[in-house]
């Protein structure tokens, strides 16, 4: 065990660990974040819609809304100083009968109520003038423009890479499995063999969340997971909508979407389904044709031959679908932030400053650092500069003249520079630079990143995984399969 002892071990890196990360760095105490993946925001976070939602969906008595409106508040303040993708487009819900228009008008008195500022009920005539790719159909709708898109993977990175900045550790491929109470302190062991030492311990585990109460001894409470299958078209696809449009929400779901991404490309879905296993990412025929019908009546020039790849999120549900916030009854200095589904990035920021709160009143004291550095300087990105100054940065470094990624335009220089930020797997390089999420999927550029990770790294490229684990891209080598074909016909 290490002989250092935290003030506050955060278990999770995901959007609300890292945002609890990210809002302890600016005091006087010492962070741990612990994740049990081969990097940070590959659990939950990862296949979120990356919508932030403008707060009319929930009733202001529920913990969840009260922290969706503050953290929607709280957005443009941390693209101006941590320089993630963020536009904010707004929100459109269509109505297409009398009988939805009706919900519609909740929706818009619930929004009122919430101080959602400027919402506005519009008339088939408004609603088309603001999105024209709508089906004429429709016959009114809702509109919220604070409403607004976001990268979710870069937005967690720019979190924790802020965090780390500011004095925080963070520990990958660390997964908890016992937690242990001695005196005043939290022994956190793990199953590969490290432990921890910690004052303060936040259970931020996503979908875990419920395993990780159990064993240390804390509430008992089941997580159930809700999979939502997701299909992403092209730069550029028929259909691409100036907003985020909604249909009219049924009892237990928002219903399929329609999301313009802020990175160009079109997503659609989610379906909303909930499962037993929380390793079940797979995507089906079946939701697909659900997914396309829905969100074709919506916008009819939506093109089925666009669509360039599939993926599924588990969201982490609890009884009552309320966000659970709050210090262990049964474990003191044990805090659970739990069943974190939608909206929860959108309420990220406001739930970091919800738990440092309830850090507080649990008696962690709270000094303000005087150097705290809340800023990060903004990406360098091949594909969003001018000729000129492209040709001026390769006289510099030579890298940014080497495409590695042609369907996103990005850089050999790009991702030397994400595998000395520490992502060193296929999927953290893509989440951080975008390299492999283009027309192709990665089928041209996989091998160049996996000789750039190889040469960079020292990791022979059979070692280098998509995600960790035992996720390895590369078998064997060409020359060891022949030599063992050889062997066999001795």
């Amino acid at each position: 065990m290490s002989s250092k002892v935290y003030d506050v071990a955060i278990i999770g890196a995901g959007c609300c660990g890292a945002s609890i990360a990210r809002k302890l760095s600016a005091y006087d105490v010492s962070v741990v974040l612990l994740e049990k993946c081969a990097d940070v925001c590959f659990g939950v976070s990862k296949a979120n819609s990356g919508i932030i939602h403008a707060g009319f969906h929930h009733p202001v008595t529920s913990l969840k809304a009260r922290l969706e409106i503050r953290g929607n508040l709280m957005f443009d303040q941390l693209h101006y100083e941590l320089n993630f993708p963020f536009k904010r487009v707004g929100i459109i819900v269509a109505a297409f009968s009398v009988e939805e228009m009706k919900t519609v008008e909740h929706l818009y008195a619930q929004g009122i109520a919430n101080g959602v500022p400027q919402l506005e009920v519009c008339s088939r005539e408004r609603i088309l003038a603001l999105e024209p790719q709508l089906n004429p159909d429709v016959v009114g709708g809702l509109f919220a423009p604070t409403g607004g898109i976001i990268e979710p993977y870069r937005y967690v990175f720019a979190l924790v890479e802020n965090a780390q900045k500011n004095g925080v550790e963070v520990k990958t491929n660390f997964t908890v499995s016992k937690g242990i109470k001695e005196g005043d302190y939290w022994i956190v062991e793990s199953k590969e063999g490290e432990t921890v030492k910690a004052k303060y311990v936040v259970n931020s585990a996503g979908l875990y969340a419920d395993e990780i109460s159990k064993c240390f001894g804390a509430e008992e409470f089941k997580i159930t997971p809700r999979k939502g299958e997701e299909f992403l078209l092209q730069r550029n696809a028929r259909g691409f909508p100036n907003h985020v449009i909604f249909p009219v929400p049924g009892k237990h779901t928002k219903g399929i979407l329609v999301i313009p991404t802020v990175e160009g490309t079109l997503m659609i879905g989610p379906t909303a389904e909930e499962i037993d296993d929380k390793e079940d990412l797979t995507t089906t025929p079946q939701n697909l044709e659900k997914v396309f019908i829905q969100a074709t009546y919506m916008v009819p020039t939506i093109s089925r031959r666009e669509i360039i790849t599939s993926f599924a999120g588990l969201r982490p549900t609890l009884p009552g679908n309320d966000f659970y916030i709050e210090p262990s009854q049964k474990q003191p200095n044990f805090i659970q932030v739990a069943g974190i589904q939608s909206p929860g990035l959108t309420a990220s920021p406001a739930i970091g400053e919800y738990v440092k709160d309830i850090l507080k009143k649990c008696g962690l004291k709270l000094l303000e650092k005087s150097d705290f550095d809340p800023y990060l300087p903004k990406q360098i990105r091949v594909r969003e500069l001018a000729f000129e100054e492209l040709e001026e940065l390769i006289k510099r470094n030579s890298k940014y003249g080497n495409i590695v990624c042609r369907c996103e335009c990005v850089s050999e220089a790009e991702i030397v520079e994400a595998i000395q930020k520490g992502h060193t797997t296929l999927d953290g390089i893509k989440f951080y630079t975008r390299a492999g999420m283009g027309l192709c999927q990665g089928a041209f550029c996989t091998y160049k990143i996996l000789k750039i990770i190889s040469r960079e790294t020292s990791i022979p490229i059979e070692k280098i995984t998509k995600r960790g684990g035992g996720s390895w891209i590369i078998y064997k080598k060409l020359k060891d399969l022949e030599l063992m074909e050889n062997l066999r016909r001795i």
